[in-house]
């Protein structure tokens, strides 16, 4: 699969061509801003995901108070897509659209609401750096002014299971997932990985957006016989899972996606169930002694709102764009979208708050390693599992 991707991106690259006149009349650039847009969920069901805007906030708000970027401030508009695709469109049209226009787009959280705009900005060469979603979408085929940073749902998935047959000895393992394409990309991955294992799945559960009553879904679970259900689903639908599987006297060994891994607010939400929970992570943990970790949360208590707290997604806000900064300060005072694609495709082996990124012609899939962490019988300490890890 690895090389038949990379074929693909050799093709794509070949067939790249620069950008034409029409594509960069609202450039987002003046001789004192640059214009970078975000959406990112802060109301609806997926309203835990939404610190991840709020953390590229306060990125852009500590370098403006640095002085900005080769002497021009960025102006941060972000808004408010409730994980509505329809919403996202009309969002991203309304600022591309009006002067000055947005440089790029930074991050944005959810795999739906992302492909609804990808064709849009692709089209007009507008550069997307860091979509908040795993989705194999943003490098198949890759795209000239896509960047993805985080790393696959497939691979996530893959290495949780995994752990889970190798580690802990689960056999009959079920795979819970939402019925769009960040559920399919996990659910996809868990197959292959059980496929590959010499297993099948238990029983496969599809959940649809505007599910609440998730009692059949999780007898059907329990009737499988499964020992273990991979959880690829949103934080409302977690939250109903595990209070409804508590209530069926369903335990078996949880184990999730990195989008479920901000353990203070899940165990939060859930009334205290996020115990003994196996989940995958995409950047350091929040409380890690690194020096970037450490330094963007001691500059916290200045920059976040009032009732803001420190997590992994507000973190994350900031590692999706670190990459994005970085290219904009090596595309110097003369910034293009030409300029700043290929300074994008000159970063190797970057390191922020997230793993180790690179990106080069034709290359597109920033970060492929993940670590596995798990919750202990309380709820409230994490042990990291695994070292790193780079799927193959």
């Amino acid at each position: 699969m690895l090389k038949k991707l990379g074929n693909i991106a050799a093709l794509a690259a070949s067939l790249w061509l620069p950008l034409s006149a029409s594509a960069a009349e609202l450039t987002g650039v003046t001789d004192t801003e640059i214009h970078i847009a975000q959406w990112g969920p802060q109301t609806g069901p997926a309203a835990p995901w939404g610190s991840v805007a709020r953390g590229t906030g306060m990125l852009f708000q500590m370098i403006n108070d640095a002085g900005g970027i080769h002497g021009r401030k960025i102006v941060y508009h972000m808004f408010d897509d409730q994980y509505n695709p329809a919403k996202t469109v009309a969002g991203v049209k309304e600022l591309v659209e009006k002067e000055p226009g947005i440089f790029a787009i930074a991050s944005g959280v959810g795999t739906s609401p992302g492909l609804a705009v990808k064709d849009y900005l692709m089209e007009r060469g507008i550069p997307w750096v860091g979509p908040a979603a795993g989705s194999l979408h943003w490098i198949t085929p890759p795209q000239k002014a896509l960047f993805a940073v985080y790393p696959l749902y497939a691979d996530e998935a893959k290495l949780l299971v995994r752990h889970l047959v190798e580690k802990e000895g689960k056999k009959k393992i079920a795979i819970f997932y939402a019925s769009d394409e960040y559920g399919e990309n996990g659910h996809r991955g868990a197959v292959a990985e059980l496929q590959r294992l010499g297993l099948t799945p238990a029983i496969e559960v599809s959940v649809n957006q505007a599910d609440r009553d998730l009692k059949s879904h999780l007898l059907k679970l329990k009737e499988s016989g499964a020992d273990a259900v991979l959880m690829w689903v949103n934080p409302t639908h977690a939250v109903i899972t595990l209070k409804t599987a508590a209530a069926l006297q369903f335990s078996p060994q949880w184990a999730t996606s990195s989008t479920l891994s901000d353990v203070p607010l899940m165990q939060t939400i859930t009334g205290g169930l996020w115990k003994n929970i196996i989940f995958a992570s995409f950047s350091e943990l929040p409380d890690a002694d690194v020096p970037t970790v450490t330094k963007y949360r001691a500059a916290f208590p200045k920059y976040a709102q009032q009732g803001e707290r420190w997590g992994v997604f507000f973190m994350a806000g900031i590692g999706f764009v670190e990459p994005m900064v970085e290219g904009l300060r090596r595309a110097g005072r003369n910034l293009t979208r030409e300029s700043f694609i290929a300074a994008m495709e000159s970063i190797r082996d970057y390191k922020g708050v997230m793993g180790a990124i690179s990106y080069g012609p034709g290359q597109r899939q920033g970060q492929r390693a993940v670590f596995l962490a798990r919750t202990d019988d309380t709820g409230t300490k994490v042990t990291q599992l695994t070292p790193w890890t780079e799927v193959k």
